[in-house]
């Protein structure tokens, strides 16, 4: 242990963040026997600036990173050790100096549908306004319903369904995993299988983010570290980065292991849905990052004019 202080793990305020940041703590007092007492880890929540201003949409903020840029900040100055992160929230690369010393087992990586009036996103009545603000869902919902109306919408998970509690969406979309984590389970909640949407690029991953220089650090996360999520998550990530993917590009990937085998999807679409490009790999664990980046390659060379769509959205104005 490092002496004289407490281990100071930053997490954002939301109730999701800080029960992911508990499952942190948790995993580490079992790991770690000179971290049981429970004075020697103290959790310290932040409000980042993708929490403070949320009356505009992420992609004219400057992008997911707005969500851990403060904690990486405070990893990085030394005022935190450790960092909690959805790494669906965590942009590529990492900020300078920093790793992901380890990865919580993964939770489920399924999108759900939240719509009182359907069950899936064919159900829904033509003109339906659904609610989000992630140009991925936006495309891959208009892919499969040109029809339907996709407004802006932000905040956290409770806030989102009380949105659509109160009819001011039709619908809206959330990861399962954070609605396990909180326990909840909306009455008109529908799990969507990654064939019908595919996941964001780390999503239902947890990852802790600590100095690339602090051995201690690393030492402490690796007694935690889940090695498939890591493949998985890693090898979704060396896709999201060939693509020079941000929060204002329509970018899924999923890798699945099975035994010693990796399944690897990811694709790109145009914002308006209009063009979708999926690639699949299979091989080895151990080779699942250069699988992914493949798969970047193929996805390339079939849109090679994709970059113009992270600023000149074509199409129809949903």
């Amino acid at each position: 242990m490092k002496p004289g202080r407490p281990l100071v793990i930053a997490s954002r305020g939301s109730r999701l963040a800080r029960l992911q940041a508990q499952l942190v703590r948790d995993a580490l007092r079992r790991a770690v026997p000179e971290l049981a007492a429970p004075e020697r880890i103290v959790l310290r929540t932040m409000r980042t600036s993708g929490d403070r201003f949320l009356a505009q949409p992420l992609t004219e903020l400057g992008g997911k990173g707005l969500f851990t840029k403060e904690l990486d900040q405070a990893v990085a100055s030394g005022e935190a050790d450790f960092a909690v992160h959805s790494m669906k929230d965590v942009p590529v690369p990492l900020a300078a100096g920093l790793v992901i010393g380890a990865y919580l087992p993964r939770g489920p990586v399924e999108e759900v549908l939240v719509a009182p009036q359907a069950t899936s996103l064919e159900a829904l009545p033509p003109g339906s306004r659904l609610g989000t603000s992630s140009p991925r869902r936006k495309a891959l919902v208009l892919a499969r319903r040109p029809d339907l109306r996709v407004v802006p919408l932000r905040g956290n998970v409770e806030t989102r369904l009380a949105k659509v509690q109160r009819g001011e969406v039709d619908a809206t979309l959330l990861a399962r995993a954070g609605l396990a984590r909180l326990g909840l389970w909306p009455e008109w909640a529908a799990v969507l299988a990654p064939e019908v949407l595919l996941p964001a690029a780390g999503q239902g991953a947890i990852g802790v983010a600590c100095r690339a220089e602090d051995a201690w650090a690393l030492d402490i996360l690796a007694r935690i570290d889940h090695l498939s999520t890591r493949v998985g998550v890693e090898a979704e990530r060396a896709f999201l980065a060939r693509l020079e993917g941000s929060c204002r590009t329509p970018i899924a990937a999923l890798c699945e292991l099975d035994a010693e085998q990796v399944r690897f999807r990811g694709l790109l679409a145009a914002p308006d849905g209009s063009v979708v490009r999926l690639v699949e790999r299979r091989g080895a664990a151990g080779e699942a990052c250069e699988l992914a980046r493949d798969a970047a390659e193929a996805v390339l060379a079939a849109l090679p004019d994709h970059a113009r769509w992270t600023t000149q959205p074509p199409g129809r104005d949903a």
